[in-house]
C-alpha cells in the first residue's frame, strides 16, 4: 500500500499514471515533413564534419612516406545514422513525439505508485544477486567456452579491468551522487593510491596487504585538503577548482622526478601474494603449498577475484553508510545547501566526509591498479579517466549503484565486444578498431541519455530511511526524481 504526498492530488485511474489524462484527439499530430527536414540538416552537418575528421585516414604509402586514403564507406554510415537517428529523436522523444513530456502533460500534479512497483527498484532488486553470481561465475564460464586458462587470459583481464571501472565509479558516486558536489579531478586520487604503494613497496619493501590501507589512508588525506578551499564552492566553479587540483597532481608526479621518476614512471613494481605466498613456480610458491600445477593465470584470476572483493567492499560500505545520519546528510546537502543548515547539519564535515571517503575508494583502487600493472606513470592519470569515470556515473544514474555498474560494463566492455564483431570490419573496412572512436561512441552516449533518459539509466531510488510505510514523491519536487 502506498501513501501520497499530502500536497498531491492521486491519480483517480490507471491512465492518470501513464499520461493518458490527455486525450488522443487533442494531440497535435506528428510532423513528419518537419522532422525529415531536421534529419536532413543534421546528416548534411555531419557530412560537413565528417569530410575533414573521419573521411581521410593518413597510411604508410609503399615509399615510406604518408598517404591520404579516403573512406567514403565510413562517412555515409555515419550520416546514415545521424539522419535515423534524428527521425527517431523527432518521432519518438520530440516536442510533438509519441513519448514527448508535451504530449503526455497531466493536467494534476500527481505521485507515482508505489515505488517498490517501479522499473527501478524491480530491476535494483534483482541486478544485484544477479551481478554478484555473473561475477563470481566469469572466469568459470570463460574457462569452459575458451577450453583453457591461457586461451581466456582476455577475457579476465578484460573483466578485470570492468570491475575497477566499477569500483571507481562507486567511488565517485559518493561525491556526486549522493552528495551532490560535481568532482572532475576524481583521478587525482587514484594517482596518489597508486603511488602510494609504488613508492612504499619499492623503497621500504612492504607489501602489498600493508600498503592498501595506507594508500586509501592517503588518498582520504589529499581528499580533506581539497575539502578545505572548495567548502563555499558549488556547481560550475567547484567543478573548475577540482579539475585544476587533478591537473596538479599530474604535473607534480612529472615535474618531481626525484621520488615519481617522472615521465618515466616506477617499474619493476613487486606483484601482489595469497597472503605472503607468492604465484611463482618453487617450492614456496601458491602453486606447489596447495599441490596445483603451476599456472601463470592464477595470479591473473586471483586478481580478478581480488578487485571484485574490493568493488563489492565498496558498494556495501556505500549502501550502509546512505543509511547512517552521515547519508542521510549526503542527500539533504544534494537537495538543498541552505535548507540543509537551517536544519542545523555541519555542512563542512559533511563535505569533507564525502570528499575523504570517495577518495579513499579511489586510493584502494588505484593501489590495485599499480601492483596489477607492474608500471606506473603519469600518463595514466590524465583528465580523460576522471572524465570516463564521471560519464559512468552520469549514464548509470546518480546514487544508483547499480545503475553505474551497468554504466560501467557498457562504456568499458562495449567498445570491446565491438571489436570482436567480424561483421564491422566488412562495413567499415580491415582496419576498424572501434577504440579510435571511443570518445564518439562516449559522445553518442551522452546524447541519447540526455534525450531518452536525463537522470540515467536508472533513476528511482530508494527511500535511504522508510517510517512505517513508502512513500513515492511527485518528480517535480526534487531535484534527481522519485526519492
Amino acid at each position: 500500500m502506498s501513501a501520497v504526498h499530502p500536497t498531491s492530488v492521486a491519480p483517480t485511474s490507471d491512465a492518470a499514471l501513464t499520461g493518458g489524462d490527455v486525450p488522443f484527439a487533442d494531440r497535435k499530430p506528428l510532423d513528419i515533413a518537419g522532422t525529415l527536414k531536421s534529419a536532413s540538416l543534421a546528416a548534411l552537418l555531419m557530412f560537413g564534419l565528417s569530410v575533414p575528421i573521419i573521411l581521410l585516414r593518413t597510411e604508410q604509402g609503399p615509399t615510406g612516406g604518408l598517404i591520404l586514403v579516403p573512406r567514403w564507406n565510413v562517412v555515409i554510415v555515419a550520416c546514415a545514422l545521424v539522419f535515423f537517428g534524428r527521425i527517431a529523436i523527432g518521432l519518438l522523444g520530440g516536442d510533438q513525439g509519441l513519448f514527448s513530456r508535451a504530449r503526455t502533460r497531466k493536467a494534476t500534479v500527481t505521485v507515482s505508485a508505489d515505488p517498490t512497483k517501479q522499473s527501478g527498484f524491480g530491476l535494483a532488486r534483482f541486478a544485484s544477486p544477479l551481478f554478484v553470481g555473473m561475477a563470481l561465475a566469469f572466469p568459470l564460464a570463460v574457462y569452459m567456452m575458451k577450453g583453457g586458462l591461457a586461451e581466456s587470459r582476455y577475457w579476465i583481464d578484460l573483466g578485470i579491468l570492468v570491475l575497477t571501472y566499477v569500483m571507481l565509479g562507486w567511488g565517485l558516486n559518493i561525491v556526486v551522487g549522493l552528495a551532490g558536489l560535481l568532482d572532475l579531478g576524481y583521478v587525482a586520487f587514484y594517482a596518489v593510491g597508486a603511488y602510494s604503494y609504488a613508492l612504499l613497496s619499492t623503497t621500504f619493501g612492504l607489501s602489498f596487504w600493508i600498503c592498501l590501507p595506507l594508500a586509501g589512508i592517503l588518498a582520504a588525506f589529499w581528499g580533506i585538503l581539497l575539502g578545505f578551499p572548495v567548502l563555499r564552492l558549488r556547481g560550475d566553479y567547484l567543478a573548475i577548482v577540482t579539475l585544476a587540483f587533478g591537473e596538479i597532481i599530474r604535473l607534480v608526479l612529472i615535474n618531481w622526478v626525484d621520488v615519481t621518476g617522472g615521465g618515466a614512471g616506477i617499474s619493476s613494481i613487486p606483484r601482489v601474494t595469497f597472503f605472503g605466498i607468492p604465484f611463482t613456480a618453487d617450492e614456496d610458491g601458491f602453486a606447489a603449498r596447495f599441490g596445483f600445477e603451476f599456472n601463470p593465470m592464477q595470479r591473473v584470476i586471483f586478481l580478478y577475484y581480488l578487485i571484485l572483493v574490493l568493488a563489492l567492499v565498496t558498494n556495501l560500505v556505500t549502501l550502509r553508510l546512505r543509511r547512517l545520519p552521515v547519508g542521510r546528510a549526503w542527500e539533504a546537502l544534494r537537495e538543498d545547501e541552505i535548507a540543509c543548515r537551517s536544519l542545523g547539519i555541519n555542512t563542512t564535515n559533511t563535505k569533507l566526509t564525502a570528499f575523504a571517503i570517495g577518495a579513499m575508494f579511489g586510493g584502494f583502487a588505484g593501489s590495485f591498479f599499480a601492483v596489477r600493472q607492474g608500471f606506473i606513470s603519469p600518463e595514466s592519470f590524465n583528465f580523460l579517466e576522471s572524465a570516463t569515470i564521471l560519464a559512468i556515473v552520469v549514464l548509470g544514474g546518480m546514487g544508483s549503484q547499480v545503475g553505474v555498474a551497468i554504466a560501467a560494463i557498457a562504456m568499458v566492455g562495449g567498445p570491446e565486444l565491438l571489436r570482436n564483431l567480424g561483421f564491422l570490419k566488412a562495413v567499415f573496412g580491415e582496419g576498424f578498431d572501434p577504440n579510435e572512436y571511443r570518445l564518439l561512441l562516449f559522445g553518442l552516449a551522452m546524447v541519447a541519455m540526455m534525450v531518452w533518459r536525463p537522470r540515467g539509466l536508472i533513476s528511482v531510488r530508494e527511500p535511504s530511511v522508510v517510517f512505517k510505510e513508502r512513500k513515492s514523491i511527485s518528480g517535480s519536487l526534487v531535484k534527481e526524481g522519485h526519492g
